[in-house]
């Protein structure tokens, strides 16, 4: 990234000014990259942690599959999902607080004993399911906050630091060398006027 410049004193001020902006900035965005990042290495765990408990009760479904055949699916619908928002080093991410369950009424009487059991455990594979899907989207938006924190602390560091850094150089050489120039010109001068004078008194 190039960074425009004049050769003057206000484009100095400037220019100092962006520099310093970045360097108090650096910091705080570095640590920010590094919550992100573990928040990220936390929810993988999690998201695993959640696949390896889903995989466990879709076996336990399984193991019952010949009595799934009597069940009543429509007893038990997810009626709601609650959802809250909660803010991880800046970033919005959902949260799942509770998950309603409709169970419509059955008879005791009629249905077979493990019906209860049936509903407990679809109730708990839904939640599990679900709980999941949370999980993997709260991921992937802190990954994609830890990526683009990432590329704002190498372009400060890589490129725009170094970048005002050397243009603030170029500007100092700049207005060295021209101060030189006229000091040395005002030398010259003097010594030709110097000379005049002299050659004016004999």
């Amino acid at each position: 990234m190039a960074i425009k410049f004049q050769y003057n004193k206000t484009s100095l001020q400037q220019l100092e000014k962006q520099l310093n902006v970045r360097i108090r900035t650096l910091p705080i965005i570095k640590n920010k990259e590094s919550a992100l990042r573990m928040e990220v290495k936390r929810c993988k765990k999690e998201a695993e942690a959640l696949e390896d408990k889903l995989e466990q009760q879709i076996q336990a479904y399984e193991a019952m599959f010949a009595l799934w055949n009597e069940f009543d699916a429509s007893l038990i619908k997810v009626k709601d999902v609650h959802l809250g928002v909660k803010k991880i080093a800046g970033v919005r991410v959902p949260l799942l607080e509770n998950i309603d369950f409709e169970i419509r009424p059955y008879s005791m009487f009629n249905a077979p004993k493990w019906y209860s059991d049936g509903i407990h455990l679809l109730k708990e594979l839904a939640h599990t399911a679900i709980e999941r899907e949370f999980m993997l989207a709260k991921l992937n938006l802190l990954e994609h906050a830890r990526k683009k924190t990432t590329q704002k602390v190498n372009l400060f560091e890589k490129v725009q630091i170094p970048g005002y850094q050397d243009a603030l150089r170029k500007i100092k050489r700049f207005m060295e060398d021209e101060e030189n120039l006229s000091k040395s010109s005002q030398k010259i001068m003097k010594s030709h006027q110097e000379k005049r004078k002299e050659e004016e008194e004999v």
